[in-house]
């Protein structure tokens, strides 16, 4: 294994970062299926990468093993900045990688710019495929097309203080409403905790609140979406979402500008009482203030022991178009997401596998992982399968929404109805 010295700086990751797609390119498939030589792969740079390097270490070398005449150039870029590799690699094959990691949000952007393999026919016939979880499956599919293969899936759930609980004699909220009430008490009790913090940056927070109202971001299909943030159920789940924020329980004024790494932070350092946090943010609270004082339990949704929907976040595995090496790339991309790397990737990085055997069997050894594989198993939520996704999601439609509303500038009716128009004219812009 070649390993590049060009090694981008320590970032933080994220399970649901996005950025714009890059431009429309011209890049075409290659011709070409070079059974040896170089293949290129960039992976995503990691707050402590060396455990993520360790486990592709030994994949490339299994793979280099199984391939006389190969070898692999693994680079580590960083995550914020890949909309800019991303676009000149679609514009330029030459520099572009064979494989690529991406966010599963990332997806049908990077279809629509012609920069991913089509590879339906190898995963169709790669015999792991069968196990993939459903929404994970979707993160790759474009128009009924398979663009990739699933790397890992991320959740969120709610964390709360054990102690604050027991102190105050709580009991667990198991519908929104409770959990609305239990926040205002924890803050009553304890005035210099939130009671659950939000944030209203935090977009993927707010959704299993949408969700769980029976409302949703948009409705259609193959790419052709319309708006329903403006729906009456949608903006039932605003109204759930936005009325947290309030003096009683997490004040606008401090409140209104956080996002989802604020919220978990102040819950990390002991400011609040619950937190929206994902199976990825165990690590950061474990070495939080709280560590040994919280517990974890699926986000209640609107009925007596119902689970709230979540975003299932996660990053994805794919081959690019313009590879000289398809069958060679196409075997690397099925390696690097096998159920074996997958395994080992929890071990070293915490990430949750998308296999939904290797999910179970990672939760047997490691329990906190149980309320996450709950809630993935009581179904989750995507984003709309359109290109017009990363430009909805920079332009901080949603968050403006939510913004508008905690802020007393507009009432729920007019702020989702004003985000409603703003995404249709990106649906529309995206063909």
């Amino acid at each position: 294994m070649k390993l590049s010295a060009r090694l981008a700086p320590t970032l933080l990751a994220a399970l649901v970062l996005t950025a714009c797609a890059p431009q429309t390119s011209s890049n075409s498939a290659s011709d070409k299926d070079d059974k040896s030589g170089t293949l290129r792969v960039w992976l995503f740079q990691e707050v402590g990468n060396k455990p993520k390097e360790k486990v592709v270490d030994s994949v490339v070398a299994a793979f280099e093993k199984a391939h006389s005449g190969t070898e692999v150039d693994v680079e580590y870029i960083p995550v914020e900045t890949r909309a800019q590799r991303v676009k000149a690699a679609f514009n330029d094959p030459k520099s572009a990688p064979d494989v690529m990691e991406f966010g599963n949000t990332d997806t049908a952007g990077y279809v629509h710019d012609g920069g991913l393999l089509d590879v339906t026919r190898e995963f169709g016939t790669w015999s792991e495929a069968k196990d993939t979880d459903p929404t994970a499956r979707q993160s790759v599919t474009v128009n009924g097309k398979v663009y990739g293969a699933p790397f890992y899936v991320g959740v969120r759930a709610l964390y709360y203080r054990t102690d604050v609980f027991e102190e105050l004699g709580l009991e667990v909220p198991r519908t929104m409403a409770q959990l609305a009430t239990t926040a205002r008490k924890i803050h009553a009790a304890k005035p210099d905790l939130y009671g659950l913090v939000v944030g209203g940056a935090y977009t993927y927070g707010a959704m299993p609140f949408i969700w769980a109202n029976g409302g949703d971001l948009a409705t259609g299909a193959n790419g052709s979406y319309t708006s329903a943030i403006d729906s009456a159920a949608a903006q039932k789940g605003v109204k759930a979402y936005t009325s947290l924020f309030s003096d009683d329980n997490c004040p606008a004024a401090k409140c209104a500008g956080m996002g989802g790494n604020d919220t978990v932070t102040a819950f990390a350092a002991g400011k609040a009482g619950m937190a929206i946090g994902g199976d990825f943010s165990h690590a950061a609270v474990e070495a939080g203030k709280v560590k040994g004082r919280y517990a974890v339990v699926p986000l209640p949704g609107v009925t007596p022991g119902s689970i709230a929907p979540a975003f299932a976040g996660g990053n994805n595995i794919g081959v690019l178009k313009s590879t000289p090496h398809r069958t060679l790339a196409t075997d690397l991309m099925e390696r690097l997401a096998s159920k074996k790397t997958q395994s080992s990737m929890f071990d070293a990085m915490g990430f949750l596998p998308t296999f939904t055997d290797v999910r179970d069997q990672a939760a047997a050894r490691q329990p906190f992982v149980k309320p996450f594989v709950q809630t993935l198993g009581a179904g989750t939520k995507f984003v709309p399968a359109s290109p017009a996704w990363s430009q909805i999601d920079s332009s901080l439609i949603l968050p403006t929404m939510f913004q508008e509303v905690v802020s007393g500038k507009k009432s729920v009716a007019s702020a989702s109805k004003d985000a409603a128009t703003k995404m249709n004219d990106a649906f529309g812009s995206a063909g």
